[in-house]
């Protein structure tokens, strides 16, 4: 008997190579039988099944597939892993010409950008804490100082007769630049800010409802801003050009140091600083800002670099090279820091613009409220210009000009 269940034992052990190979060979077979014509050569669910059940799959024939397409790239991946799955995170991540897109050109073919880790931690950290800290301690510098110093008063008593200070097509030009760059300015801040400052107030929901209104706004009226901007720069920019009496305007702190506010034309000294700063500023902005609405058209840095590398400006700075080869998303990358930067700048500069103009100096308001001021104003603060008024309006109809 014992002897009888050895045979049988040493027979099942003999038969099991041959039952594997066999079933081998079904698989082999049933691999090789796979119709893949409805993917279009690409794997199928029996595929998948094959892989997670642990058996073979049979390899795409360059009959099925061509092997330089995104496809044959993707290959044997599937919810177990592939050992193409490298390659095809690779070609993603640094761009491969076989991805196939609808739209875009060889733009829509970057589907991973490998250079965007800097910029939004250079986004989310310094440029978050440091244009944060600017524009509250503006605030604050200036809060202080309205304690200290106390409003600017009109030195006697007022005269009761009035000069037109700005006529109605300047000052229109000055609230739509006004009004344009504080919409600018506070859906910008909303959209830098709203997720980690708006969002736990009021909720996720009414968070992107507000970020998307902010960017439909910004985006429209940025138009404005451009237009007012050109506006004012051909009215004022002869009225701004740097003149010696700027230096005793300087010297004396636009009135603060000393008992007499220093003589001054139409822009004194310090008029002219926010003069040049709004258009230097709001200029580099709106063409940043262009950038960024038409980054494939209008690429600002790659060209910007390659002038500043001849002109040697990162050798001055202990800098490597800047970069010149640039892809449309880096290019949007360092135009928004550049469009933040600048605009946190500009910000912190009409801050202190807007206080001198409302609560700062008395009478300041009227000069762009209803364009008339009275003339103990403006021989305090612009003596110069009220003189040459006074003597146009006695030169007579004939040899009058518009004011100034």
């Amino acid at each position: 008997m014992r002897a009888l269940l050895c045979l049988i034992a040493l027979c099942f052990a003999v038969s099991q190579p041959a039952l594997a190979q066999d079933t081998t060979a079904e698989v082999d077979t049933g691999a090789a039988a796979v119709d893949r014509s409805a993917t279009g050569g690409a794997q199928t669910l029996e595929d998948i099944l094959r892989r997670q059940r642990g058996e073979e799959v049979a390899p795409r024939g360059d009959a099925e597939i061509d092997d330089g397409s995104a496809a044959a790239m993707v290959g044997q991946l599937a919810p177990l892993g592939g050992a193409s799955d490298s390659e095809v995170w690779r070609a993603l991540r640094y761009g491969y010409d076989g991805v196939e897109v609808s739209s875009g050109g060889s733009v829509g073919r970057v589907l991973m950008q490998d250079g965007g880790m800097w910029w939004y931690e250079f986004r989310a950290g310094p440029l978050s804490k440091y244009g944060g800290w600017l524009l509250l301690g503006t605030i604050g510098f200036l809060f202080v100082f309205f304690l200290l110093r106390g409003r600017i008063r009109i030195d006697g008593e007022k005269t009761g007769s009035t000069v037109t200070r700005f006529q109605f097509i300047e000052r229109s030009a000055h609230w739509l630049l006004a009004g344009s760059f504080l919409l600018l300015g506070f859906t910008g801040l909303f959209v830098k800010y709203g997720r980690e400052l708006i969002a736990p107030l009021i909720g996720k929901d009414m968070n992107a409802t507000l970020l998307l209104a902010s960017k439909f706004v910004h985006n429209n009226v940025a138009w404005a801003f451009m237009l007012a901007l050109v506006m004012v720069f051909f009215m004022w920019v002869w009225h701004n050009i740097p003149n010696r009496h700027d230096l005793t305007w300087f010297a004396q702190a636009g009135g603060i140091v000393g008992s007499k506010h220093p003589p001054a034309k139409k822009f004194n000294a310090g008029q002219k600083i926010i003069f040049w700063s709004v258009i230097l500023l709001g200029g580099s902005i709106s063409v940043s800002g262009l950038s960024l609405l038409f980054p494939f058209e209008l690429p600002l840095f790659a060209k910007t670099f390659v002038v500043l590398n001849d002109i040697g400006v990162p050798g001055w700075l202990g800098m490597a090279p800047f970069p010149v080869e640039l892809s449309p998303q880096e290019e949007m990358q360092f135009a928004q820091l550049w469009h933040a930067i600048v605009s946190f700048v500009l910000m912190a500069i009409i801050i202190a613009h807007i206080y001198i103009g409302s609560v700062g100096m008395e009478g300041a308001f009227d000069a762009m409220g209803s364009g008339e001021v009275d003339e103990a104003w403006a021989h305090q603060h612009h003596s110069i210009w009220l003189e040459e008024v006074k003597a146009k309006e006695q030169a007579g109809p004939k040899d009058a000009t518009p004011a100034e």
